[in-house]
């Protein structure tokens, strides 16, 4: 009993105050492009009025983390301080559970991770979630390997498929033709043995039930008589 009471209680627990946050691990942008940061978080409750999400930004080679988003109450607040006060736009919809953000015109000096938090009351213990930014200025040799790598694999997989469509075809028409001369060969085995039985069937010719001997006319034997004088 107190076993199954202590289960239920840890289970009431966590749904009351779990919440699981979710963001990308590592996103590459290019120098001057735009990128959306998503955020969104899983929870046992329904989304709450009270929802609420919050951004933190720290710069590589930074110990330091600086608040640059934070939405409550219905409202979306940019620090009009910190270095995205103008590039910063929130686009995401709290009531589907998404707190992302667009950061706009990004320079080198943006790259750094931002870790994004988010509650929905009652639930309002959770880890936050956090995403690291590199900006490049031209696409890094890594993502561009990796897009030729995937190019590759898909025109592999059509020419494999083409040749498995044409070996099949060859395959299917040597069948056929293998069957029909078969059954070709076969209906004229079976009209050679009709033939041969038809032949041995049919009466023979009456020269066959001559004797193989030619008949001899019987001949009196000539005898000769003497007279004696």
């Amino acid at each position: 009993g107190l076993l199954v009471l202590a289960q239920k209680t840890v289970t009431h627990s966590l749904q009351s105050q779990a919440i699981v946050i979710y963001t990308g691990w590592e996103r590459h942008a290019l120098l001057g492009s735009d990128i959306r940061l998503s955020c969104s978080f899983f929870s046992w409750r329904w989304t709450s009025e009270d929802v609420t999400f919050s951004w933190t930004y720290r710069p590589d080679g930074s110990r330091d983390s600086i608040s640059v988003f934070h939405y409550t109450g219905g409202m979306a607040y940019v620090d009009n301080k910190g270095p995205f006060r103008d590039r910063l736009e929130f686009v995401g919809n709290p009531a589907r559970r998404d707190g992302s953000i667009l950061l706009k015109n990004l320079d080198f000096s943006d790259n750094g991770t931002f870790t994004c938090d988010a509650k929905n009351p009652p639930d309002i213990v959770g880890r936050p979630s956090s995403v690291r930014l590199l900006v490049f200025e031209k696409v890094p040799i890594q993502a561009g390997v990796i897009t030729g790598s995937i190019i590759g694999a898909v025109l592999g997989l059509l020419v494999l498929i083409v040749v498995i469509y044409y070996l099949m075809r060859f395959l299917v028409a040597r069948r056929v033709f293998s069957l029909s001369v078969s059954k070709h060969g076969k209906k004229k085995k079976e009209g050679s043995q009709q033939r041969q039985a038809s032949s041995l069937l049919l009466p023979p010719p009456a020269s066959s039930c001559l004797s193989p001997f030619p008949l001899t006319h019987s001949m009196t034997p000539h005898t000769h008589t003497h007279t004696h004088t």
